[in-house]
Formats: C-alpha cells, sequence, structure tokens
C-alpha cells in the first residue's frame, strides 16, 4: 500500500531551524515528484516546496527562497525540507504529497498525501 508519512515537526523560536522528512513506502520516489505544502489555521493550503526527482530540479514559494531546502535520499526513499530562520508566520501543518506528473504535485493535485506534521514557532 502505497503511502507518505511525514515527521519532524515541533516547537521552535524565531529564527531556530526544523527538519522535516517525508518517508514513502509502497512506492519508490525514483519515479515521482514531491511537494511540500502547509496549511495555517484559517488559511488554505499553500504550496512550499517541489522537486522533480527525475533531474532533481527544485521550486520553492518566495515566502520560503533562501530559508528552506528541499532534498531527497533515494536510497531511503525520504524527502528531507530543512527549514531555517523561522518565522511565526512559518506555523502551519506541513504537508507532503507525491504525484508521478509535477504538475499535479505543484497544484496540489496529487495522488499520495501524508498525514500532516504540525511546526509552531513561537516567542
Amino acid at each position: 500500500q502505497e503511502k507518505l508519512v511525514e515527521s519532524g515537526g515541533g516547537l521552535v523560536q524565531p529564527g531556530g531551524s526544523l527538519r522535516l522528512s517525508c518517508a514513502a513506502s509502497g512506492f519508490s520516489l525514483d519515479h515521482y515528484s514531491i511537494g511540500w505544502f502547509r496549511q495555517a489555521p484559517g488559511k488554505g493550503r499553500e504550496g512550499v516546496s517541489c522537486i522533480v526527482t527525475t533531474d532533481n530540479s527544485t521550486y520553492y514559494a518566495d515566502s520560503v527562497k533562501g530559508r528552506f531546502t528541499i532534498s531527497m535520499d533515494t536510497g531511503k526513499n525520504i524527502v528531507y525540507l530543512q527549514m531555517t530562520n523561522l518565522k511565526p508566520e512559518d506555523t502551519a501543518v506541513y504537508y507532503c504529497a507525491s504525484d508521478a506528473t509535477y504538475t499535479k504535485v505543484k497544484v496540489g493535485g496529487a495522488r499520495y498525501w501524508g498525514q500532516g506534521t504540525q511546526v509552531t514557532v513561537y516567542s
């Protein structure tokens, strides 16, 4: 059964860092694109970053450029989101999603979704 599981969320002060992990099972990320999304309370879902595993090209939302880095460990079938210089506005539930078609991932229409992990940035 295909599954994505996120981990690594938590509480952090402004300026701090966290690394989120998205572990895939039941399918190989080698042939899929993966994206990270987030949803803050009372707000819609926002695309944060995507990686196209066939050529390792990446995409970042303007709000996280220079602070977040997406990467993949194909051997472990895991995608990471390294988050640095975190701000209170980064507080949200973070989800990973995957699909064989990159454009579906980028627009939030991926086939597979994780259950989410909470990131809270507090003063």
